[in-house]
């Protein structure tokens, strides 16, 4: 995902231990790749001072409230917010969201938080868990798909405890988090929050390209045929009519011309299942492009 700074820096997911990054501009102006790329291990202010410092522990080692600590959480989805910081999602239960400020140079001085699901003393889940793909809005709120089908907000701007120092281990924020069960019924027998959709990645329209507003987010609704849009707290299906088939990882949204209303922008789609001929409509069945268009009424021409 590409960064809003001078450098067009392309941040990228799936470092395991590391995140990564390439300043595109610099690769364009000399084609040298190796300088152009960097990478940093995710180190917590845990001694609380602002600055990363050398000497920090590792995984293995023992806590120590006097020294910064280098986390293993590999992201599985990144997002790079208005303000320079960089979020991600990572895997596991309960999971978390994680945000990277960079700094000046952020091989040696970006800083990590991180953020979990919140558990009781038990461990269990309070509601949702173990997050997927994941995007940003534009006030800095994350919004991400739960394996326990719900899409989750979490607001950094909520919390009321310290953001680092030696009790920011993730489990310190649990009021930033807003959990919104998606429509679909919950499996039988389950006694839990949530829902039996398996949403694989939530995607933020920022800028209004599809006409509920900017910073709607919309979730991949793979057990739903459909586009999961949370719109003020309420849910838009977006539903891909039957037998066509729809099932999808990703979106984006594009305005091909602000001036024809609702005609001139949309959201853009692919089935990106990887058997197409079971599908209903048969063998010779092909991947197909999705685009969403959101009339102002069913009658508008």
């Amino acid at each position: 995902m590409f960064a809003e700074d001078a450098d067009n820096t392309l941040w990228t997911s799936g470092g395991g231990a590391v995140v990564g990054w390439l300043n595109t501009r610099q690769f364009l102006e000399t084609g040298d790749a190796v300088a152009a790329q960097g990478w940093t291990p995710l180190i917590l202010d845990t001694n609380g001072n602002g600055v990363r410092d050398e000497g920090y522990v590792q995984p293995e080692e023992a806590a120590d409230a006097a020294r910064d600590t280098r986390i293993v959480a590999g992201l599985y989805a990144v997002a790079p917010a208005a303000d320079g910081s960089v979020w991600g999602s990572t895997l596991d239960y309960p999971g978390a969201v994680l945000r990277i400020v960079p700094g000046a140079d952020p091989s040696t001085t970006a800083l990590t938080e991180i953020y979990e699901l919140p558990v009781y003393a038990d461990g269990n889940a309070i509601e949702g868990f173990s997050p997927r793909g994941m995007d940003i809005d534009r006030n800095g709120v994350v919004w991400a798909a739960l394996s326990s089908g719900h899409m989750a907000s979490f607001d950094r701007r909520k919390c009321t405890g310290p953001l680092n120092g030696p009790t920011a281990t993730g489990q310190h924020c649990p009021e930033g988090w807003t959990f919104y069960p998606e429509p679909l019924p919950q499996f039988k027998n389950l006694d839990q929050p949530g829902s039996s959709e398996g949403s694989y990645y939530t995607w933020v329209d920022q800028h209004n390209t599809f006409g509920l507003g900017n910073n709607t987010p919309i979730n991949t609704g793979n057990q739903s045929g459909a586009l999961l849009v949370l719109d003020d707290g309420e849910w838009v299906r977006l539903t891909v009519p039957y037998p066509l088939g729809f099932y999808t990882k990703w979106m984006d949204g594009r305005i091909d011309d602000p001036a024809a209303g609702w005609k001139g922008r949309g959201l853009w789609a692919t089935l990106s299942s990887r058997a197409p001929f079971h599908m209903e409509t048969g063998p010779g069945t092909t991947s197909k492009v999705y685009h969403f268009q959101m009339r102002p009424d069913p009658l508008a021409r």
